[in-house]
């Protein structure tokens, strides 16, 4: 009789991947599967049948040059720290035995090959080779990413889109995301990520062994997102010219960047600012199996020296200055990653902040993070990593100058703006989640957010009034903006003595980006009132469309106003920073409620012209599993209010839920405007 052999190894891919919650990777040419838990080969015998008292199979895992070995056993106990291989004799087939690897809940991640060797009774060797990825696996209790809710699990891992808040607290803009980890390669470029990284590069060894914890992939990824230390993903650039690569905005998912990072030979894609160095993290670390979110934080501070203060100047007529190293950017955005802190001690276990934005280093490099929120909140700055960084970017005073030729005119603080509402996609939700709360003590009862409202009270946090004698002054805008309507507000001017006073009025308003100090004043107004003794006199303003059109977008207005009294030179300033919501694109989808996997669907995009003059410009519909590359349509001019439909048609090849993004590009006003629908997609 013909001697026994391996005829063939059967990865059984679909069901392993099925089991572990990988079948999403269905490009993949590898089987993609979970640490913690086993998965199963099948093996393909010739000749006779396999007898387990005489035959024998071992099987080496390698991870590069480390390696375990191990004997393929009868034992189905397994450990949870050791790898284990074993046949189960209860359902043993001579002719094709099945063989399952267990990997141990601290495994490293990566790609992993493998030799299965069969020893005969006549002491012949027979090997046969085969791969597989591995990854975190937040299903599995002894894993440092155990995180215990199936529906955060699904949002945090298994959702390849999301939604990204900029604008300002009284004015969210939802930006659309595609993560794409999914995607044909994009998985195999995230392994590539870590191994092309410095410390890959310096110790193959020790990078392989410290695969194993989150905390550290995490911080090697923070550091290989931005292209400062190394052959990293994506080069900053926070200026207005973009003429060398792709303007920020541009981006709606991280595909096209990741592709084109591992094209090049993996040279710096050109460019991006905090939202895309954060949604490309996003999107590796939830590729490695690591629960992963995107967080804003609303008026985040930059603090060079450390003070705990930023210092914001403007001249007496109300125009903001750039006298400052210290910043405030509207928005700042950033990924947690929940993890176990075991090098932490008890307690800081959860939501961690990394931070892929090059703003400071950390043990010389430009990376931040992982630091516990809840380290945060308690300025533990004993703690690893980054944790005063974070804790500035929360929680710093703003002091804000009035000056003219060197002196000081006026002066006031602001202990509440930095940090003012932090938040991310809630989950199963378009909404947001207030999470301000995790990382600071609030002091009001209410939350942030409510409190911005459109009514003029003296303790709204959208003033930004300070202490003075003899005036005061409040500004509110009456709603939030809106593009293509008057931007309406209210000015309080306040005479707290008993003796009128004459007042002068001024009023600016400068267009700015969310990462930088105002530019050009784009209105401003100035006008003297009288004030009798102790009067509160109301002042209603508007900025009209047409005054304010050439800056839409990502814009945002910075709008100061500024109370001179004209007898004690006294000075009072307030001021509010705001964006003016951009028109939104409608997609319709027909039969919404019974889409089918493989089966071509209708969508309708839709568009009515909010602005005073023709527009057009080209529309980019995509979605991750609904459409395999792009489409792009051409919009002839469109009048102003009229309404543009674009039908579209996709097959879905992934269940689940998905997004449908679209996006115009305005040629005029050099502005994108955005829409998405989220759909659920049941299987063939």
């Amino acid at each position: 009789m013909e001697d026994l052999r391996i005829q063939n190894v059967d990865l059984e891919k679909f069901e392993n991947q099925r089991e572990h919650r990988t079948e999403d990777f269905t490009s993949s040419k590898a089987l993609v599967v979970r640490r913690g838990a086993p998965f199963r080969l099948s093996l393909q015998l010739g000749g006779r049948p396999f007898n387990p008292n005489t035959d024998s199979l071992t099987i080496k895992i390698m991870l590069g040059r480390l390696y375990v070995m191990m004997p393929v056993t009868f034992s189905t106990k397994v450990s949870t720290s050791h790898w284990k291989a074993y046949m189960d004799p209860r359902g043993l087939n001579p002719q094709r035995p099945s063989i399952f690897i267990f990997s141990p809940a601290t495994s490293s991640v990566g790609g992993y090959k493998f030799e299965l060797c069969l020893y005969t009774q006549n002491g012949q060797r027979k090997c046969t080779y085969g791969k597989f990825i591995l990854l975190c696996n937040p299903w599995c209790r002894e894993d440092a990413v155990y995180i215990p809710f199936e529906d955060q699990r699904e949002e945090y891992i298994q959702s390849d889109s999301g939604l990204l808040f900029m604008g300002t607290p009284m004015n969210l803009a939802a930006r659309p995301w595609s993560f794409d980890q999914y995607e044909p390669g994009i998985l195999e470029t995230c392994l590539s990520l870590l191994q092309i990284s410095p410390q890959h590069q310096k110790n193959r060894r020790l990078d392989y062994q410290n695969r194993g914890n989150p905390i550290y992939i995490g911080r090697v990824v923070s550091a290989m997102i931005n292209s400062e230390d190394d052959r990293g993903v994506v080069k900053g650039n926070w200026s207005s010219n973009f003429s060398q690569g792709v303007n920020p905005s541009l981006w709606t998912g991280s595909r096209d960047i990741l592709r084109q990072w591992a094209q090049s030979g993996y040279s710096p894609v050109k460019y991006g600012q905090c939202w895309v160095f954060a949604a490309v993290m996003c999107t590796v670390m939830r590729a490695f199996g690591i629960p992963c979110r995107v967080v804003t934080n609303f008026n985040s501070a930059h603090d060079t020296n450390g003070n705990l203060v930023i210092e914001e100047y403007y001249t007496e007529t109300g125009r903001k200055l750039n006298h400052s190293r210290d910043s405030i950017w509207n928005f700042h955005i950033w990924v947690e990653c929940w993890m176990t802190r075991r090098d932490l001690g008890y307690g800081m276990d959860g939501w961690q902040v990394l931070d892929p934005t090059p703003q400071e280093r950390s043990k010389g490099v430009f990376c931040c993070g992982p630091a516990p929120v809840k380290a945060v909140k308690d300025r533990r700055i004993d703690l690893f990593y980054d944790i005063p960084f974070v804790y500035a970017e929360v929680n710093a005073d703003v002091h804000t100058i009035i000056v003219s030729d060197g002196r000081v005119l006026g002066y006031s603080n602001d202990t509440e703006r930095v940090g003012s509402f932090i938040c991310t996609k809630a989950v199963g939700s378009p909404r947001p989640q207030n999470i301000t709360r995790d990382y600071k003590y609030i002091k009001s009862p209410t939350s942030t957010l409510r409190s911005r409202s459109s009514t003029l009270s003296e303790d709204s946090t959208s003033t930004r009034a300070g202490p003075s004698k003899g005036v005061a002054v409040l500004l509110v805008l009456d709603k939030a903006p809106v593009a293509g309507e008057p931007i309406r507000f209210t000015v309080k001017a306040i005479n707290k003595q008993s003796i009128a006073k004459m007042v002068k009025v001024h009023l600016n308003a400068q267009a700015k980006e969310f990462n930088h100090s105002p530019s050009d004043t784009i209105w401003e107004n100035h006008s003297v009132i009288q004030l009798a003794p102790m009067e509160a006199k109301v002042i209603q303003q508007q900025i009209l469309p047409a005054q304010y059109e050439d800056v839409i977008g990502d814009n945002l207005i910075n709008l100061a106003v500024v109370l001179e009294d004209m007898n004690s030179q006294e000075r009072v300033l307030a001021s509010e920073e705001f964006n003016i919501a951009s028109p939104q694109l409608t997609i319709e989808v027909a039969n919404e409620d019974s889409i089918v996997a493989n089966k071509e669907q209708t969508a309708t995009v839709i568009f009515t012209n909010p602005f005073s003059y023709p527009v057009s410009g080209v529309l980019t519909v995509s979605g991750a599993g609904l459409i395999q590359d792009r489409v792009r349509f051409r919009m002839s001019p469109l009048r102003p209010g009229g309404r543009a439909e674009q039908h579209i048609t996709f097959i879905p090849t992934m269940a689940g839920t998905k997004m449908l993004q679209a996006d115009l590009s305005l040629k005029k006003i050099n502005s994108t405007i955005r829409g998405f629908k989220m759909v659920f997609v049941s299987r063939a």
